[in-house]
């Protein structure tokens, strides 16, 4: 039996031995696993207290004599729990996260064992930089660098079978200064945000004195059964299927969106979900997505630190947790081809310390002035920097779901609705006007009497628009599924902190020569509204229309990632990170590197698992089907049928003969394209010769070809689990 039909087989079995979920009040359970604010209180004395508080609100770094009292507090605290081993959690430019796991226990000079963790092992840790992505910043003779505690987001116990460590979350730097991660770059932004953002309110608001960027993320997800997967390579290497042919029924019927849940992901969900509530992550939204076999789920917004570290920290979850179920959670951002891929839409707002949020219309003219002032200098960011966004979600497994099954296209364009559009081109013919407070819009259903009325929202929904107004916040709908949010969230920070800089800038220019503020506001805002015009969209973003107006408009389509990631090392690009303290040109030149070695070793890969599948398991299946079809024919011809009478197996042999030649001769044109591209030395030469030569040149022809034989060859022969029993046995 071929280990296809054994895990179809297998998924039809009793799964008895799944573990059992049990239903607890998530509030009685949420945030045991976390050393927050609330357990400090308990454990740590007033002044170790007071200086975490302190710490976590920005104000004050943490002394080192007090960081010994807050690591025996935590210590005394994760001990109760039976946690034996801590690490330093951190996010490396792997796109995963890293740990590495020390022990309580130690000796003492005369051999007596402790128990100890003091504030230097809470503070910083010395893990091997030269072994993770660093792109050239550190050599192998060079390997020192340091991960430092990060107070604003708390100590975790993360729980593996029996075991149980304290995490600390912490930042990733170089020995020689540089950052090696991604949260350490989102710090820096989120801090010029909160700088740039503060200025700009303080011209309608004295109070306000910090601002912090809010994340809200959806994170979609494919589950398939363990058994198929691993009877799958080319998902077991690279997540996602190289091949496979459309089932009958995919997701033309429309009916696994918001559908019931099946049993046994229902669950895995609440097991994952219970396990990320003690770990501090607010889940609030679980629901079937659009293509079969897929999900999603999404927490409450939280400041985007915090919301960035529990993103990273739930997908690690959910794929552990799966294993328990016997399935496989598929992060990629198309697994399969033909169905809906996966992205991770990011819910960006803006929250002041006085409780207002700055994208959401207010009731008055002075509050709406505040809006007006947030939403059009973000449209305005995104416009003066949309190569930088765009390169900011690019990578190979995001190429592939790019502009198709409901994901954005890759032209960078901002959808605000019919309504805000209005108000734009209102202020921007009047100089100075002030826009009504807009009503409260009642859509009337005319159903029944007891229908309620329901509130309609300004601005529709555009599901191909990838970065979009949605009533109190923009939402970055082009981030990949597997993508870590802080870099696309760093990128749009440094951003609208840029254009709010140059806002203020402005606007005191204006009031110097003795406009009044609210005049001056005004005119820089119609100076925006009009210079960023070109980036509003709000039609079909898959039309070919719209990618001839969009060239129109001068907006780039950067399609693949070699080319979109050229935007990270322009001089506009080092001229935005410096002057904003984010990246040193050396660091951004760095990310470029590693962003290209990325590329090229995905496609590299995938390019080798096409060309083992097709020697191992699909060209042996189907030769064993050429020869049934060549005995038949020929037993045929012996008995001097006339030939019309098997013209159908003439017809099928033929086929069959045709594409197995076109696998032969395309996969081995492949892998000499590989050879060459493999001898380039320059990595941007490399990475598109890999995206020109290697995957666009052969990857849709070998799968066109491998597609058709397995529509052709006997279902018993087929190796490979298909379409059918891949998303729809579970």
């Amino acid at each position: 039996m071929s280990l296809r039909f054994d895990a179809v087989n297998h998924v039809s079995h009793d799964r008895s031995n799944n573990p059992e979920v049990h239903s607890q009040k998530i509030t009685a359970i949420f945030g045991e696993s976390v050393f927050n604010v609330k357990t400090a209180r308990e454990y740590l004395s007033d002044e170790a207290y007071k200086s975490l508080v302190n710490s976590i609100k920005g104000s004050k770094k943490i002394e080192r004599n007090v960081a010994g009292q807050i690591a025996t507090g935590i210590r005394a605290w994760a001990e109760a729990k039976g946690v034996t081993h801590f690490t330093h959690w951190f996010q490396p430019l792997t796109g995963t996260t890293a740990e590495k796991h020390d022990s309580f226990f130690t000796l003492k000079s005369d051999g007596t064992a402790i128990e100890e963790f003091d504030g230097a092992a809470l503070i910083q840790q010395e893990p091997d930089a030269s072994s993770f992505p660093n792109g050239g910043l550190r050599a192998t003779f060079e390997a020192r660098g340091y991960t430092a505690w990060d107070p604003s987001s708390p100590p975790f116990i993360i729980e593996i079978g029996n075991g149980k460590t304290l995490c600390i979350p912490t930042i990733f730097i170089a020995y020689t200064g540089e950052s090696l991660d991604y949260k350490a770059p989102l710090m820096k932004a989120t801090e010029a945000l909160n700088k740039a953002a503060v200025t700009v309110c303080n011209l309608f608001d004295k109070n306000v004195t910090k601002v912090t960027p809010t994340l809200g993320w959806e994170q979609e997800y494919f589950v398939i059964d363990e058994a198929l997967v691993n009877a799958r390579p080319d998902l077991v290497q690279c997540g996602r299927t190289v091949f496979g042919a459309s089932p009958a029924k995919g997701q033309q019927l429309e009916d696994h969106y918001f559908g019931s849940i099946p049993e046994r992901v229902y669950a895995f969900m609440r097991d994952y979900e219970n396990e990320s509530y003690k770990l501090g992550i607010p889940l609030r939204t679980r629901h079937n997505e659009v293509a079969p076999a897929q999900f999603e789920c999404a927490p409450i917004f939280e400041e985007v630190n915090i919301a960035v570290d529990h993103n990273i920290l739930l997908m690690d979850v959910m794929s552990r947790v799966a294993k328990r179920h016997h399935l496989v959670v598929l992060l990629h951002e198309k697994p399969f081809a033909g169905i809906n891929g996966s992205g991770k839409h990011n819910n960006w707002s803006l929250a002041t310390d006085t409780g207002v949020n700055l994208l959401a219309p207010g009731k008055t003219p002075k509050t709406n002035l505040m809006f007006l002032t947030f939403f059009v200098n973000t449209i305005k960011a995104v416009h003066d920097y949309a190569d930088i966004l765009r390169a900011s979600i690019a990578s190979a497994s995001n190429d592939f779901r790019l502009g198709a099954n409901e994901a954005p296209p890759a032209i960078i364009s901002v959808f605000i609705g019919e309504y805000l559009t209005k108000v734009l081109n209102d202020v921007e013919s009047r100089v100075g006007t002030k826009f009504d407070e807009q009503d409260e819009a009642i859509l009337k259903l005319d159903l029944h009497r007891s229908i309620p009325e329901l509130l309609l929202d300004n601005t529709d929904r555009n599901r191909t628009s990838p970065f979009a107004f949605t009533g109190n916040k923009f939402e970055f709908r082009a981030v990949g599924s597997t993508a870590n949010c802080g870099h696309p969230m760093t990128i749009l920070n440094t951003i609208v902190a840029d254009t709010l800089n140059k806002f203020a800038a402005e606007v005191d220019a204006l009031i110097e020569k003795g406009d009044k503020k609210e005049i001056a506001i005004m005119q820089v805002i119609q100076k925006y509204i009009v210079s960023s015009k070109k980036i509003l969209f709000e039609g079909d973003g898959y039309s070919e229309e719209w990618h001839k107006e969009a060239e129109k408009r001068g907006l780039p389509n950067l399609k693949t990632t070699p080319i979109a990631l050229d935007a990270m090392v322009t001089e506009k690009a080092k001229k935005l990170f410096k002057e904003n303290n984010i990246y040193s040109h050396s660091e951004l030149e760095a990310r470029y590197e590693i962003e290209l070695e990325k590329y090229i070793k995905k496609v590299q890969i995938e390019a080798r698992i096409m060309g083992d599948l097709a020697t191992n398991h699909i060209i042996p299946s189907a030769l064993k089907y050429q020869n049934e079809l060549l005995k038949n024919v020929s037993l045929l011809r012996e008995a001097a049928l006339p030939e019309k009478l098997y013209k159908g197996q003439l017809a099928l042999l033929k086929d069959v003969s045709t594409h197995i030649q076109q696998v032969y001769d395309n996969v081995d044109a492949m892998v000499e394209a590989r050879k060459i591209a493999n001898n380039i030395v320059n990595s941007r030469d490399k990475a598109i010769a890999y995206e020109a030569k290697v995957k666009a040149q052969y990857f849709d022809k070998i799968r066109y070809h491998v597609d058709k034989l397995e529509q052709l060859v006997d279902d018993e022969l087929w190796t490979l689990p298909k379409y059918r029993e891949l998303l729809f046995l579970r």
